[in-house]
């Protein structure tokens, strides 16, 4: 299987929209907050590490 690189910019968008999804998931108030935060850690990483804007 051969993987592809996905562009820092799409991946935050992803994982920025991964995040809204998980506030309005069906479970626990704490479980979609720590869905929420570990997926805008991610975000956050991508964006200062790949500089996207």
């Amino acid at each position: 299987m051969q993987h592809t690189l996905i562009p820092s910019s799409v991946r935050a968008f992803a994982h920025r929209r991964m995040a809204l999804s998980a506030l309005r998931a069906n479970s626990s108030l704490s479980t979609r907050l720590a869905r929420y935060n570990a997926h805008m850690a991610i975000v956050r990483t991508l964006e200062n590490a790949g500089g996207v804007k």
